[in-house]
């Protein structure tokens, strides 16, 4: 058993991977939950402040897209839980493991809040895929098998956001 099951025998999941899959593959998806965070969050501040000519389709596609990140994250969690593993507890928790950038700035315009986005989820659809190497390392298939969704979500959220800048600049 890892330390942390080892001092919370109560929150230690039977589950039929190893001691060290189980702290592998937990600590790899906390790190992946504290991103989906992150770009949720993000998600949404771009889509509280956009602006400009194409407002609504951007406002919307921000939301569709910011709802189906946040989706993520209580599968995620229970995963870890499932596994044997402890997830995240707080915001301070979620910013000492996020990968992805804040961004606090007072005025971004629309094509780079697109611009932005894209390139997190392609940070995100690479973390999903080295997790996923990690899940085939540990014979973890249930976790493999929802990152596989993720991953395509991922992308097609990278493709939606690609064409929505490229058309914007040929409009």
């Amino acid at each position: 058993m890892d330390s942390q099951n080892t001092r919370h025998p109560e929150l230690a999941t039977p589950t039929g991977l190893g001691s060290n899959a189980t702290r592998d593959v937990s600590g790899a998806l906390n790190a992946v939950l504290a991103d989906v965070f992150t770009l949720y969050l993000k998600t949404k501040n771009f889509h509280w402040h956009m602006s400009g000519p194409h407002f609504r389709d951007y406002h919307l596609l921000l939301d569709e897209q910011s709802d189906q990140i946040f989706a993520m994250t209580d599968v995620i969690a229970e995963r870890v839980r499932k596994i044997g593993g402890t997830t995240l507890k707080s915001i301070g928790h979620i910013a000492r493991l996020q990968r992805i950038a804040d961004n606090d700035a007072e005025f971004v315009t629309p094509l780079d809040m697109l611009s932005e986005l894209r390139d997190d989820n392609q940070r995100l659809a690479t973390s999903l895929r080295e997790t996923h190497g990690l899940c085939d390392e540990a014979g973890d298939v249930a976790t493999a098998s929802l990152l596989e969704v993720w991953i395509d979500e991922t992308e097609k959220r990278i493709w939606f956001l690609y064409e929505s800048s490229r058309h914007s600049e040929n409009a």
